[in-house]
């Protein structure tokens, strides 16, 4: 699905009243100010850290931190554990529950990318095995040949398994698409969720947007002079990297 920016806006005004109301349950467990106002998971962990700190005013390490959330039995205060547990299973945006969710659905959809490559016969190296041969920061497939889609070269994609919007396409651009064109070339990006259509706007840099896989991919293959040639067409001066 894709949408405007502006259809964006509107679907947002309109679920914004939908939202179940935070304060409502965190006031229920804790007797906080009726200002605050945070999910119950990051509440939780806020309260949590406070209740850990020594008399010195030490704060714990995350990791300890971390795996309470996690396991909140490993609490001494069973009375917390109780709250801290109800906030993090009553959070639909934030803490460990949805971090799992998340994970899982990502790696579904990472799943469903390369059967897709497969069902096309496409040769790819996948995350674990370029981390494995020492890249840090790699996208979720790099094409061992490229390929062509809407007349643009791809050699690397990325798979978003959540709908891309403003925030979230700003922040994936620099953490994660400007670097790995710099480093393997053109790629693309499927947001299976959907995103903003006008997001859509760095073709020409070098990252194309999608929201499934594209079905009007051309495949690719070695000339003898090391130029690439089009399957079923004719010969093109296409070369690896950056056009």
């Amino acid at each position: 699905m894709r949408l405007s920016r502006a259809e964006h806006k509107d679907i947002v005004r309109c679920t914004e009243h939908l939202r179940p109301t935070r304060q409502s349950f965190l006031t229920h467990y804790f007797p906080i100010p009726s200002q605050v106002d945070l999910s119950p998971a990051l509440m939780a962990r806020v309260i949590l850290d406070r209740y850990l700190q020594d008399p010195q005013g030490a704060v714990p390490s995350k990791p300890v931190l971390n795996s309470m959330l996690k396991e909140p039995s490993l609490i001494p205060d069973q009375t917390l554990a109780k709250h801290i547990y109800q906030c993090t299973i009553n959070d639909c945006c934030y803490g460990p529950l949805v971090d799992c969710i998340k994970h899982a659905i990502g790696q579904e959809h990472e799943v469903l990318l390369c059967d897709r490559l497969k069902e096309r016969n496409l040769s790819f190296l996948d995350e674990n095995q370029l981390r494995a041969m020492g890249y840090d920061k790699t996208p979720d497939i790099i094409l061992e040949v490229p390929i062509v889609v809407e007349g643009h070269i791809v050699h690397w994609i990325e798979s978003k398994a959540s709908f891309g919007d403003d925030q979230s396409h700003c922040t994936y651009l620099t953490e994660q698409f400007w670097s790995y064109c710099n480093r393997f070339g053109p790629g693309l990006v499927i947001y299976w969720y959907g995103f903003i259509g006008e997001l859509d706007c760095k073709r020409d840099r070098g990252i194309l947007l999608k929201e499934c896989f594209p079905t009007d991919i051309v495949t690719l293959c070695h000339g003898e002079t090391g130029a690439l040639l089009i399957k079923g067409g004719p010969r093109r001066d296409l070369l690896y990297g950056r056009r």
